[in-house]
């Protein structure tokens, strides 16, 4: 569910579960977490292009699966692949990502730009924070990067109204270096990982650690913040009935239920 191929000091993962625009379930989130271990210690990983496949970054967690609760821990009471796949994120992956965002990037999607050195989207690119519209919370210390990238305005636009935006609109608002055609887009974010992999990998990798410590005490903080209001919103009246809408496929409708 998630391929990694390197080359001349490039890695591309690829998130591949097209059935559900690669959407995560557990065994993608053990993917993506197994692929940072690997490049990690790849000394011939310099640069890393994250993507997905067939014409789609990833629609997020995949809400099919959810069941109305929260757990940071697996079953097993060890923890979720996703703590450690935002571990990385946020301190330990010390090389350069690269998104190559094409189709949808939703939940997840979006909020995995924030924490790439790079990003570029295409012309048919769907963006959106979906959070409040499952009456839960953002994740992935959104809550803290979003007004820090976009400024406090455009990040209560997008986690409030919790619309799609376009390509041109992610590049206007900060959250994209640049938007090209589809068929430009691999070549694009490869043509940048190639010049970075040409330079000093050692100074590359203490450049972005600096960049890294710089926000990772408030990254960190947020998360914690975000993770306990999220277990808080869970299985209320509100985030019931937004699932309860998808699964039935119609409109919710939040105006009759009872006070929190």
């Amino acid at each position: 569910m998630v391929e990694v191929g390197v080359s001349d000091g490039v890695a591309r993962v690829t998130l591949n579960r097209p059935e559900r625009k690669n959407a995560f379930d557990d065994p993608m989130w053990a993917g993506l977490l197994g692929a940072f271990d690997r490049l990690l210690a790849d000394r011939a990983a310099r640069v890393i292009v994250l993507t997905g496949a067939d014409e789609n970054f990833t629609a997020g967690a995949d809400v099919a699966l959810i069941e109305g609760e929260w757990d940071e821990n697996a079953p097993s009471g060890e923890p979720h692949p996703f703590a450690g796949v935002m571990e990385h994120l946020t301190g330990t992956f010390d090389k350069p990502i690269i998104a190559a965002v094409d189709g949808v990037a939703i939940g997840f999607g979006l909020t995995v730009l924030l924490h790439c050195d790079f990003v570029y989207v295409t012309t048919r690119a769907r963006l959106r924070a979906p959070f409040v519209r499952l009456g839960v919370v953002p994740e992935a210390a959104s809550s803290f990067l979003l007004p820090e990238v976009l400024g406090v305005r455009n990040a209560a636009e997008l986690l409030y109204a919790a619309d799609f935006i376009d390509g041109p609109r992610a590049v206007g608002l900060g959250l994209a270096n640049a938007c090209v055609d589809p068929a430009d887009l691999l070549p694009t974010a490869e043509a940048t990982a190639e010049r970075i992999a040409a330079n000093p990998p050692g100074a590359v990798r203490a450049t972005k650690r600096l960049l890294l410590e710089t926000r990772r005490a408030q990254v960190l903080s947020a998360i914690d913040r975000e993770n306990a209001a999220f277990a808080g919103r869970m299985g209320t009246p509100e985030n019931l009935e937004a699932l309860k809408a998808f699964f039935e496929k119609r409109p919710p409708d939040f105006s009759n239920l009872p006070d929190e």
